[in-house]
């Protein structure tokens, strides 16, 4: 059992600060804000902070790391002058495994093909007290879930679905690698306190609906960024009928709303968990505290008083949805997906159906997956779809092969990948997807932008959950509604399948031989960690340029982008995840998706230096060699999903000054600012019409640079004539030291020297 005595100091504290909290509100406390206040940086300074305004400094427990954004993360925690982590973090290989042929081979082609990237994870994580996953452990999100998840925490991670964790009661948040460094480092991590969305369910779910529509339909209800700067509390008898893993669904999937987590009230399907999963001890310290593990009463009671924003969903009239494609709040019914499919052109052929990943990777999800292949089987229906599983972790896959489901699927002819996040981001060699072809797929994942899965722009994905994925798979056409439609079987009957059914937990326990944990020396001093200087996998870093102190001028427009521009346009990953530890090779990936609002083309801009068109990062090299700052403008939500801070880093390391758009996604304004950038909004959304193709800005008063007050613009065009915006920003007097000292790392440097 990990962290024990860490929890034990956690909940020893919670009921004072709380107390001191409810004692400086005055007011009843939603869940969230007992977490929140629980874990101030400097617990005596409680104040009634302002939603959505005040920026305050917190404690985190514990920090969680994947290989892929890991790499740059202790990249940058080795310049920080530290000798060990403040608080319990660890590394958890999952990002680098591709899905291709099987688990087992999959696995060992990683091994081999990603050697020195998970030897130097290794040997950080040995130097510096951090826990390590080994390749094939599992996916990060259950494997926090299974072994570090606890009520009333607070963990950040690098990466946007840390959040999954708020399916055991905890505030889990997704950042940047240099966020990251901050509390590895024992500074205070800096959040603006959040607004508050209260979901209320009512009702129980039955049939073929899953936790899973319930976050599909809160994604259609607040689009992609409507959670944006907010928590959500699931709260009611629905919520408390709920099992944690579906709670952990639920919460994971938040990503896709841009909230800033989303979390549930202790309850006894939790308590359930944490005894299936070795941590009865935690389970008991829970139960001590549990009145301080979910809002107060009168909370619940008229929430209307304490949310910002209140929704209400009746699980007992909730329907199956798919949401998509190529976007995750395109909320569908499956009652109206044959119109909705026919009026927008849809490819109905199923090709292939995908269950797994981080979102859906548990054993209840696998279980219910299992029942309908078994009907398939005794039903003589065949799988007119590809079908593939990727199990959350080593201990789900050894507990549903003990328990005989992996020989069900092998029946319906099914493919188990690798315990990885594999298609779910882009790691998949999906035979002839490079031809491009306009096809369709489904799966229980929760991402669905273009390209993501297999690299194809004309590849439509459609998030529903394993049970639904696993019906659409057999019947191989998405119009498919398994509540009414039959289907044809070998006798050419006319059979229905029943509904799912499912274990919340496995009778027999969970069970796993070797988890892939591996404990960091007692004592890292005497551990080397070396970078080879010609490696194109990882690079030391250099620090960035401190500002100069004066106006920015003279800046080339890099690109305006147009429409969603996604973590995954502005840093793709697939293959480009094997240059994740190496800054100046990925920065041949910046912005190569985005769309140029001159033209509609991607990866193709122009050069105002030669008057030729030439690849983003090709002309964002010129414009860096040639001595002249650059800029990137953008449309709404841009930076929308992953925590990927090198979609940060890249353009600081191209050149690029600043990000003049008309609203960002939260983590990735945070990334900017830590990387010594300016993030912009237009003060007039109008103003992003104004720019052309051939514009040189200029900043007329950066050297007034203070919170809260607007920036001017000089915006130059070909014919000479002139456009003067005004810009907001969102920087407060600490973020503004970080752009002057030219990172936040440069900054922490500076001070350990000090």
């Amino acid at each position: 059992m990990f962290d024990l005595d860490l929890i034990k100091k956690t909940y020893g504290n919670f009921g004072p600060r709380i107390e001191l909290a409810k004692e400086v509100l005055k007011k009843p406390l939603t869940l969230a804000e007992k977490i929140l206040y629980a874990h101030l940086y400097e617990p005596e300074k409680v104040e009634n902070f302002k939603r959505g305004v005040n920026y305050v400094d917190f404690a985190p427990d514990r920090v969680a790391m994947q290989d892929a954004t890991a790499q740059m993360a202790l990249l940058q925690f080795m310049n920080a002058g530290k000798p060990q982590t403040a608080v319990p973090s660890t590394v958890h290989c999952d990002h680098l495994i591709q899905a291709s042929v099987g688990g087992t081979p999959d696995l060992k082609f990683a091994l081999e093909n990603n050697k020195e990237v998970f030897n130097f994870l290794e040997s950080v994580s040995n130097k510096y007290g951090i826990g390590f996953w080994k390749p094939g452990a599992g996916i990060i999100h259950q494997v926090v879930l299974e072994n570090y998840a606890f009520p009333g925490g607070m963990m950040i991670g690098t990466d946007s679905h840390t959040v999954n964790a708020g399916g055991l009661g905890m505030i889990a948040i997704g950042v940047g690698g240099a966020d990251a460094v901050d509390v590895m480092a024992g500074m205070a991590w800096e959040l603006k306190f959040p607004k508050l969305i209260g979901v209320k369910l009512t009702g129980k779910l039955s049939g073929w609906t899953a936790p899973k529509d319930i976050i599909l339909k809160v994604a259609g209800l607040l689009t992609v960024k409507g959670g944006t700067g907010c928590i959500v509390e699931y709260f009611g008898e629905g919520a408390q009928s709920l099992s944690a893993t579906g709670k952990g669904t639920i919460c994971n999937m938040g990503a896709e709303i841009g909230a800033t987590t989303s979390t549930f009230g202790y309850d006894e399907s939790m308590e359930r968990y944490l005894r299936a999963t070795g941590r009865a001890e935690v389970a008991e310290l829970a139960n001590g505290i549990k009145e301080h593990l979910t809002a107060d009463a009168e909370v619940y009671a008229e929430p209307e008083k304490y949310f910002d924003q209140l929704i209400e969903i009746n699980l007992d009239e909730l329907e199956p949805h798919l949401n998509g494609p190529f976007t995750p709040d395109r909320a569908t019914p499956i009652s109206k997906m044959a119109e909705e499919a026919k009026a927008n052109g849809w490819p109905t052929k199923v090709e292939v159906g995908l269950i797994g990943s981080c979102t859906n990777s548990s054993y209840e999800d696998i279980s219910r997956a299992a029942s309908l292949a078994v009907q398939a089987v005794d039903k003589k229906l065949k799988t007119k779809a590809q079908f593939t599983i990727t199990p959350g972790s080593e201990q789900v896959r050894y507990t549903i092969e003990r328990d005989g489901f992996i020989d069900i699927f092998d029946k319906i002819g099914a493919s188990v990948f690798a315990n990885a996040c594999g298609p779910c981001i882009g790691q998949w060699a999906r035979p002839g997807a490079d031809k491009g072809e306009k096809n369709t797929i489904v799966h229980s994942f929760n991402r669905n932008f273009s390209k993501r899965a297999d690299g194809n722009p004309n590849t439509f994905a459609f998030v529903g959950s394993p049970e639904l994925v696993t019906a659409l798979a057999i019947a191989g056409d998405l119009t498919f509604n398994p509540l009414k439609d039959t289907l044809t079987n070998e006798a050419g009957q006319q059979v229905k399948l029943d509904p799912p059914t499912g274990h919340e937990l496995p009778s027999k326990g969970f069970a796993v031989e070797d988890a892939g944990y591996q404990a960091p020396a007692a004592d890292g001093s005497s551990v080397n960690v070396v970078v080879a200087p010609d490696s194109n996998r990882l690079q030391l870093l250099s620090a960035f340029q401190a500002w100069d102190g004066k106006n920015i001028t003279g800046a080339k427009l890099l690109i305006k982008a147009e429409g969603k521009c996604t973590t995954d346009h502005i840093s793709m990953a697939g293959p480009w995840l094997r240059f994740r530890g190496h800054l100046d090779n990925i920065s041949n990936n910046m912005l190569i998706g985005a769309v140029n609002a001159f033209g509609g083309a991607t990866n193709k801009v122009k050069n105002q230096l030669n008057g030729e068109f030439d690849e983003v990062p090709k002309v964002a090299r010129a414009y860096k060699a040639a001595g002249i700052p650059s800029i990137v403008v953008g449309d709404h939500n841009y930076g929308e999903g992953s925590s990927r801070e090198h979609a940060a880093m890249e353009p600081r390391h191209l050149g690029v000054k600043a990000v003049l758009v008309k609203s960002f996604a939260r983590i990735h304004e945070t990334n900017l600012k830590k990387q010594g950038m300016l993030g912009l909004t237009f003060a007039d959304e109008a103003d992003y019409d104004k720019i052309q193709e051939d514009d040189v800005f200029n900043f007329l008063d950066l050297t007034d640079f203070a919170p809260g007050k607007p920036l001017t613009i000089e915006v130059v065009h070909a014919d000479g004539s002139k456009d003067t915006i005004k810009v907001n920003h969102t920087y407060n007097e600490q973020q503004i030291e970080w752009f002057k000292a030219g990172s936040a790392l440069n900054l922490i440097a500076q001070q350990n020297k000090n």
